[in-house]
Formats: C-alpha cells, sequence, structure tokens
C-alpha cells in the first residue's frame, strides 16, 4: 500500500486488509502488537471495545498525523470466549462445541486521530448458527488448516462457510470487520468521499477532521 496514505490499518489481519481494500482508498498495514487477553470476569462487549481501543492507541501514538483504523473480534458461546486455537485438538473441540448451536461475534471498531484527538468507536454482534455437525467432518475440517489462527476455529470466508446454516447481522462482522459500520466511521470523519467518476467507489475527502 502508498508509504503515504492517510489512514492505517492497525492488524496483521489479512481478512482485515482484504475487506478494507473494497474501500479502495490506499492505506497502510502496522499491527499494534498489543496484548488481546480478556481480564477476568471482563464482559465481550467491554474487552473487544477496550481491545480495538488500546490497538488504535499504540499504533497512533507513533502516527499521529494518521487517521488509524483498528478492530478487534472474539466469539462467544454460552458465555465463554473462544480465541485462536493453540492446537488442532483444541480447534475440534471448539467446532464440537460450536455445531448445531448459535454462538455470537463481537468486532468492535475504533477510528481514531492522535494529532487531532478525533475518536470514534463501536461495536457490532452477529449471531451465526452452525449445522449439525458429524465428529468425521470436524475432523476433516480441523485437518485444512484453516482454523489454526481464527476466533472459534472456523473462516466464514473460506471453507468454514460450509459449517454455517445462518447468520443474523452483518456477515463481514463475521469474517473480522463489519464494513457498513467501518465505511460510516470513514464518512462521518469526513475522510472518505463517493467519486463521482472512474472505477474507483470511494477517495479520500479533500479535508477530514
Amino acid at each position: 500500500m502508498s508509504p503515504t496514505a492517510r489512514l492505517i490499518l492497525a492488524s496483521e489481519s489479512p481478512r482485515r486488509r482484504e475487506l478494507l481494500a473494497a474501500v479502495g482508498v490506499p492505506f497502510r498495514v502496522i499491527p499494534s502488537g498489543v496484548d488481546e487477553t480478556p481480564r477476568t470476569g471482563e464482559r465481550p462487549s467491554r474487552f473487544v471495545r477496550r481491545a480495538a481501543l488500546d490497538k488504535a492507541e499504540a499504533v497512533a501514538a507513533r502516527h499521529p498525523a494518521t487517521f488509524v483504523l483498528s478492530a478487534d473480534t472474539i466469539v462467544v458461546a454460552d458465555g465463554r470466549f473462544l480465541g485462536k486455537p493453540r492446537d488442532r485438538a483444541e480447534a475440534r473441540r471448539m467446532l464440537s462445541r460450536l455445531a448445531g448451536r448459535e454462538h455470537k461475534v463481537y468486532t468492535a471498531v475504533c477510528l481514531l486521530s492522535g494529532g487531532s484527538g478525533y475518536r470514534d468507536i463501536g461495536t457490532e454482534v452477529s449471531r451465526v448458527r452452525f449445522r449439525p455437525l458429524a465428529s468425521a467432518e470436524v475432523a476433516a475440517y480441523a485437518r485444512t488448516g484453516e482454523c489454526d489462527d481464527k476466533a472459534g476455529a472456523y473462516a466464514a470466508q473460506g471453507a468454514g462457510m460450509l459449517l454455517i446454516d445462518r447468520v443474523a447481522g452483518s456477515f463481514s462482522n463475521v469474517v473480522g470487520l463489519p464494513m457498513t459500520r467501518v465505511v460510516a466511521m470513514l464518512a462521518r470523519a469526513g475522510l472518505i468521499r463517493v467519486t463521482r467518476s472512474g472505477p474507483a467507489w470511494y477517495a479520500f475527502a479533500d479535508r477530514a477532521r
């Protein structure tokens, strides 16, 4: 991406990078390195908001003249946080827990500018129901390796879509970045505008807050 971009994505997730690229404006990727461990007793919505804000502030402190977009996503089933599995055995246990049942995906998104003090943060929640899964299906999906670095041990945008019966709410949220909310936040900040010609959908606005 352009080194002079006015937007930084504070995430190393390839899914978020691909989703944000659909907006059509250049951005840089600078992972925050912030710890993403929930605190004892921390509610899902509070955790993702804190984690997203911490990520954005960590990167914005080093790049105060640039807008920083960050996000944090977790999967919650029966009140239990399901993060990235440590190994394939844990992935199989997670998938078995989700099979035939509904769980929630929380993503908090934060947009801020350290130089101006601008900050906008919000949380998206989607409900996902898995179809019933035989143990052989769970084992076969885990062997694909797609589950290795995914919260909840599945990738909705990949072969993991075959696990899903239905989604209530934002599908891109389940992938890792609720794009309707992101576009609204970028527009609200005066950072992007709809183009009037050419192949691009959006472009940077002449002035941002």
